[in-house]
């Protein structure tokens, strides 16, 4: 699918990650404004593809055959020599790992460039150092990559996504709502691990209270929130339940129709921070300095506690303070004061 004129594709080596896949909106909004006409093409495995179809600017997404953490060295190599008569002059790897940079590399893409790690400088022409990886917002590390190395620090553009034309009409259709009135959506999961999931019953005491204040309240997940829905529709009458029930464009339509989306560090937040939802994130062992939501009048609840953020997937000390000491009382209080 080569590029029309003189104007070589950019291939960007994209996140198996859904929020990060949501952040990379950013680079390719830098990319877009500065150099018009480029195609830009995103390769990463298929779970976050749809991300990458909601971000203006994307030509062509291209599925990784492989789930995140596989190693895959093989179908990776095979992937990148199927992409070698593309006529991609430049490819951008957002990953760290080794792995995410063979891709470009076996594709004879001339200038690959991507921060240092895991040994795999010799993959790429520009291998530039990450010294900021532990302390700056993730945005903001991958916007440097789409600039010459060198450049001033700027405010990153914040990231981006717009629904597919009748997305937001057949999500209506397949998943109404019962009537009026305002629209909570919950988000209680995060796939990076326990330790930044607010308890299902957390979850549950917010939504008793939405319900009894006249909200409409939807939980939105996996199939892997499933027992978390449960909980939380269990709570009170008329929570409509749909973990396990959409796909990942399906869900985030519902939760651009939702007036406040309530959620942890996750993906989903990300998606909904894009969509420009009012957005409160609750922050277990994560960062909201590296990650935080980025909708206008987002809030974060989190704890100034020593431990954290550990950045760990469980907790280390086994207490889960960080999440068990924020009240949904002062969660909803949150959602009511952003919603007016």
């Amino acid at each position: 699918m080569r590029a029309i004129g003189s104007v070589s594709p950019l291939l960007l080596v994209g996140p198996a990650w859904v929020g990060d896949m949501v952040m990379a909106a950013s680079l390719i909004e830098v990319l877009r404004l500065r150099e018009p006409g480029r195609p830009v093409d995103v390769i990463a495995p298929a779970a976050a593809l749809p991300v990458a179809r909601m971000i203006r600017g994307v030509r062509r997404t291209i599925p990784l055959g492989l789930g995140h953490g596989e190693l895959g060295l093989v179908a990776r190599w095979k992937a990148g020599r199927a992409l070698k008569e593309e006529g991609y002059s430049k490819a951008i790897v957002l990953p760290r790992a080794f792995k995410a940079a063979i891709v470009p590399f076996a594709a004879g893409i001339p200038e690959r460039v991507g921060y240092q790690g895991e040994m795999r400088s010799p993959l790429l022409t520009d291998a530039r150092p990450d010294r900021d990886r532990k302390s700056a917002r993730t945005i903001d590390r991958f916007v440097a990559l789409g600039l010459p190395e060198g450049t001033p620090p700027a405010p990153a553009p914040r990231p981006r996504l717009f629904l597919p034309d009748g997305m937001a009409d057949l999500a209506a259709a397949k998943f109404p709502l019962p009537g009026e009135g305002p629209v909570l959506a919950l988000c209680p999961g995060a796939e990076y691990g326990p330790s930044k999931r607010w308890p299902a019953e957390k979850f549950a005491a917010l939504a008793a209270r939405a319900v009894a204040a006249g909200w409409h309240v939807r939980v939105v997940g996996s199939p892997k929130e499933a027992p978390a829905g449960a909980v939380i529709a269990a709570a009170a009458p008329g929570i409509d339940d749909l973990t396990g029930r959409t796909n990942l464009m399906e869900a985030a339509a519902v939760l651009a129709a939702a007036n406040v989306v309530v959620t942890n560090d996750s993906g989903l937040m990300h998606v909904a921070s894009a969509l420009d939802r009012r957005v409160v994130a609750v922050f277990g062992s994560s960062s909201e300095k590296m990650t935080p939501p980025t909708s206008p009048g987002a809030r974060v609840i989190s704890r100034p506690l020593t431990c954290r953020p550990c950045m760990k997937r469980e907790c280390p000390l086994g207490t889960l303070a960080c999440l068990e000491s924020i009240d949904a009382g002062e969660v909803f209080e949150a959602a009511e004061r952003i919603a007016r």
